[in-house]
């Protein structure tokens, strides 16, 4: 039993995170663990999370769907959570894949309104309206998840809408987005140079993050502040342009993943560089032999010309692919890519490694399957899940 609910910890891990081009919505980590009427569990539980976050992908139609999570400081230390669990979310804390801090509310609508992302939450924001008009104005911005029969799902709460849906980015949000910030505090973990700081140092990983990942500032009188620390942050440049692309298989997203000009990105069956794309486990039994370990590279190259940056898709297997132009599937508009050939991917192109397996942007890949998850949830046991009928 303990080692199935770590299991499934490690899942919901790798479903938070506090990158801005990939969380798909905003939510209160004390809040949710608290919805005891999902499974009639324990009063507090971090499987809960998991089982918003399946909600929120089924509801999407996607798999590995991230949210972005706030967390009130006293859950570090909540006497309702397990060891364990408590012992995840200061992991969590320490290695900058939720933020912590003592007024999760205020700051969980303005990551909303400067990410455009959706709240999900059973708070009422009713008295905010003039702050964040989008709160009663946008359908789907504010959902509630509540029990349903197969699990959480999702109401209107504030506004009207069922379903949770992406807003446009404020102003504030895209000028903040452009800088790359460094809090002063050593070791801050959403800020500095990765973790290894802050009160849980012997349980976070020492690693570098991003700059294109980093979390947006708090604003504190207009200037631009760490969230956990409260103390002004320096602006250290332009942050690293970035670009999200997704993996399609079967009509399905399956995976976005972020490019950037200092990390290219290779994607397989199982790749051997680190931070590769895994695709294995969505590929049946042909496609697994078809495509190679390491398949595809994708790079984010400055143009010379414009000084713009281009997505440049070089073939590193051995069979090859195909390359769609304007996401075209008619055979005749395919276009072979050769082992070490490489192409620009243009607005709506997309790179075909095999029949029904696709690179390209999101919005170039619409879903045109049914829809069949991969649950964070899977290894959790069925005692700990007790869904109401």
């Amino acid at each position: 039993m303990r080692f199935e609910i770590s299991k499934v910890l490690d899942a919901i891990e790798g479903r938070v995170c506090t990158d801005p081009s990939l969380a798909r919505a905003v939510l209160d980590l004390a809040e949710v663990i608290r919805y005891q009427d999902i499974d009639g569990g324990r009063p507090a539980s971090l499987l809960r999370l998991g089982m918003v976050i399946d909600a929120l992908a089924r509801q999407l139609e996607e798999d590995s769907v991230p949210v972005y999570a706030v967390v009130h400081r006293a859950l570090l230390s909540d006497a309702d959570l397990t060891s364990n669990e408590r012992m995840v979310v200061r992991r969590w804390a320490d290695d900058g894949l939720v933020e912590v801090l003592d007024n999760p509310g205020d700051r969980m609508l303005e990551v909303a309104d400067l990410l455009g992302l959706p709240v999900l939450t059973r708070a009422r924001f009713d008295g905010l309206r003039g702050r964040y008009p989008w709160v009663t104005d946008q359908p789907g911005r504010v959902v509630a998840p509540v029990p349903g029969a197969g699990g959480p799902v999702f109401i209107a709460h504030v506004g009207g809408g069922n379903s949770p849906v992406a807003g446009q980015r404020s102003p504030a949000g895209v000028k903040l987005l452009t800088r790359h910030w460094r809090c002063p505090e050593s070791g801050c973990a959403l800020f500095g140079g990765g973790g290894g700081g802050g009160a849980f140092a012997d349980l976070a990983q020492v690693v570098e993050r991003s700059p294109a990942a980093q979390p947006p500032p708090t604003l504190r009188q207009g200037a631009p502040t760490c969230p956990r620390h409260g103390t002004r942050l320096g602006d250290q440049g332009p942050r690293p342009h970035a670009e999200v692309l997704a993996v399609r298989i079967g009509g399905l997203i399956r995976r976005r993943f972020v490019l950037t000009e200092e990390q290219p990105v290779t994607i397989g069956r199982a790749p051997e560089e680190d931070g590769g794309i895994m695709l294995g486990q969505w590929l049946n039994d042909e496609a697994r032999r078809w495509i190679s370990r390491g398949h595809v590279r994708c790079e984010l190259r400055r143009a010379t010309a414009a000084g713009r940056s281009e997505i440049v898709v070089t073939d590193v297997s051995t069979n090859g692919s195909g390359f769609r132009p304007g996401g075209s599937m008619a055979e005749a508009d395919r276009i072979p890519l050769a082992p070490q050939q490489s192409r620009v991917l243009g607005q709506g192109d997309m790179v075909e490694l095999y029949p029904g397996v696709q690179i390209g942007r999101p919005d170039d890949l619409p879903a045109g399957a049914p829809y069949t998850p991969a649950s964070v949830m899977a290894e959790a046991p069925t005692m700990a899940m007790r869904l109401p009928r």
